[in-house]
């Protein structure tokens, strides 16, 4: 049980990273100010949240292989959908203000 918190706790850290990025890649993208400090707190969160996966899994000695596949494929693919999500939300915003 303590091993599946970590991965909660990561996951939710890789999220919320992921998502904050996203925010500040598209912000600066779109010429809203977005703080250099700020931009490079996101892009450290989001490496050190894989990287606290990726080293939470090789060290995870009571975890089968397929397990861990599982669980890295569920975090990669929980940070695409994520991104996907804010962008396409913020897509069809953006959409129905120039119509």
């Amino acid at each position: 049980m303590n091993e599946k918190g970590f991965y909660f706790a990561v996951l939710v850290f890789g999220l919320y990273s992921a998502i904050s990025l996203q925010k500040a890649v598209r912000d600066k993208d779109e010429g809203i100010p977005v703080t250099n400090i700020y931009y490079g707190l996101s892009w450290f969160a989001l490496i050190a949240s894989i990287a606290l996966m990726a080293i939470g899994l090789y060290n995870a000695g009571s975890i089968i292989l397929s397990e861990k596949g599982f669980f890295s494929m569920a975090f990669v693919l929980s940070l695409f959908a994520a991104i996907t999500v804010q962008k396409n939300i913020r897509d069809t915003q953006r959409a129905r203000e120039k119509a």
